[in-house]
């Protein structure tokens, strides 16, 4: 009958698992360290997206006002051209 030895860790052990998981620790701290640096470059760039929007917004409602105009004018020149024919069709 073989019996197997009860190993335990030694001391040693113990360090070299305390050293390895703070090597792990440091290594998670400088991802975080990264990811946060990332979010905030990210946070950046959705603000400047938000004020270029903002300003195509106000573009885009400038040149549909200037349409507006143009139509109408397009129109009050059509009805007073059609209006003009008209009356001096009438008074000859």
């Amino acid at each position: 009958m073989t019996t197997t030895p009860n190993v335990e860790p030694t001391l040693i052990d113990v360090v070299q698992k305390l050293d390895k998981l703070s090597e792990n620790v440091e290594h998670l701290r400088q991802d975080v360290e990264h990811l946060q640096q990332d979010v905030e470059h990210l946070q950046k760039d959705v603000e400047n997206l938000s004020g270029d929007v903002k300003r195509f917004d106000e573009r885009f409602a400038d040149y549909r006002q200037a349409t507006q105009w143009v139509v109408q004018l397009a129109f009050t020149l059509i009805a007073s051209a059609t209006i003009t024919v008209i009356i001096t069709s009438v008074l000859k």
